[in-house]
């Protein structure tokens, strides 16, 4: 385990042993700044000795792995797991919205001229998650003097996944090509058939999706035909479809849309920053025998594979700060409830970290009875109901929740 050190000044310095940060807290001349990964700084002055850190980053639309190494050791490993609601947010937002311009209420009409993005804009579900890569990489760079970060980037070929065996002109023009829009597109992929009961005659077909638009979009691979009468009786519950939605390519388009953002975004922020390819680290990985996991690639990435992993290692989770919904959906009685709950219910709030049974755990749900939902960020229920009584607050909440766990990597 180390204790990762900063000078009077906030810069980082090499870690230490907990001995020796023990004896420096004991003395007086250092203090505690972070609790978790554990940082203490320097009251006096200090030489400011270094070595040469390299920061590997595996870049992830899922989980996101970083190892800060030596040529001999690992000083620092994490995984990072980015938050995977915004979609649904923006989607439940959309719905909220369309439905008030539509009743008749005193809501503005919509506007079209204040549409303009500004250069350089991405869509919030892609920008919250390259936010988070730089979030994790600026942690890193706050509690170790990294000298070079090198970040992994791919670049996954849609066309390739979909049909391996795609090539000249069929594979610059994709399956959508000469269709007016993608109603079409599926109407003519099903024969102009009812996909439902294939046994009915209704003329008047309809574009179908197997997953809510809220949740699966309107990709093709989302999509069905089916007659009026067969998407009638589904939504009312008469008819049971047994179909599953194609493959989906949600990752893979993060991935190629965010892959330059965050190098071009890094290159501003730090001034080292290099790059490296997939197939590189693959390679480092199976030559080293080392496991697969999203950390040990990060070190592969570094540069460094075969650097002495710590015995621990941090659990990142990204989460969410505001709800700035006002009110429920549901009303009761004519009225609609607040949808805001209070920050602070006996001196808790949302996310704080406190300990329990000699246990870490955050809490993840609050009642105004004083029993509280406590679990660890893998999602496992710690308890689904404890007294506030016997919480003991270690950290407040924030929206990068950081957990330490035992056990380094596997070694070759």
């Amino acid at each position: 385990m180390f204790v990762y050190v900063i000078n009077k000044h906030g810069r980082p310095l090499m870690p230490t042993n907990p001995r020796k940060a023990r004896m420096l807290l004991k003395q007086g001349k250092a203090k505690v700044v972070k609790r978790t990964p554990f940082t203490i700084q320097l009251i006096y002055g200090s030489s400011g000795y270094t070595q040469p850190v390299t920061l590997g980053v595996d870049a992830g639309s899922k989980t996101i792995g970083i190892s800060a190494t030596t040529e001999q050791e690992v000083l620092f490993e994490a995984e990072v797991v980015p938050r995977k609601d915004i979609v649904d947010l923006l989607a439940t937002r959309w719905q909220l919205r369309r439905s008030r311009r539509n009743r008749k209420t005193r809501y503005r009409q919509p506007r079209f001229l204040n549409r303009k993005k500004r250069e350089g804009w991405l869509v919030p579900s892609v920008g919250n998650k390259i936010q988070t890569h730089i979030k994790t990489v600026a942690l890193a760079h706050s509690i170790l003097p990294v000298t070079k970060t090198i970040v992994e980037v791919a670049q996954f070929d849609i066309q390739k996944i979909k049909n391996p065996d795609v090539q000249g002109k069929d594979y610059q023009q994709g399956d959508q090509m000469g269709f007016w829009n993608v109603r079409e597109y599926v109407l003519w992929r099903d024969g102009h058939k009812c996909q439902g009961r294939k046994t009915c005659k209704h003329d008047i077909l309809n574009v179908h999706h197997i997953e809510s638009r809220k949740t699966g979009g309107n990709a093709p691979s989302n999509l069905i035909t089916l007659c009026e009468d067969c998407h009638g009786d589904y939504h009312a519950g008469r008819l049971a479809l047994d179909i599953k939605r194609g493959q989906s390519f949600r990752d893979a388009a993060f991935m190629g849309i965010m892959r330059w953002a965050l190098y071009d975004r890094l290159k501003e922020l730090y001034a080292n920053v290099g790059l490296t390819y997939g197939y590189l680290t693959k390679y480092a990985r199976i030559q080293n025998g080392l496991e697969k996991s999203h950390r040990v690639d990060a070190r592969c990435i570094s540069g460094n594979p075969l650097s002495v992993p710590a015995d621990n290692w941090y659990c990142l989770k990204q989460v969410r700060g505001q709800n700035r919904q006002l009110h429920k959906t549901n009303p009761k009685k004519g009225k609609r409830q607040t949808n805001k709950a209070p920050r602070y219910v006996h001196g808790f709030q949302l996310f704080d970290k406190v300990m329990f049974d000699n246990k870490e755990c955050f809490i993840f749900g609050r009642r105004a009875s004083g029993y509280f939902d406590l679990r660890l960020l893998n999602g496992v229920k710690v308890s689904a109901s404890v007294n506030v009584k016997k919480l003991r607050l270690l950290e407040k909440g924030k929206t990068l929740l950081i957990e330490r766990r035992e056990g380094g990597a596997s070694s070759p």
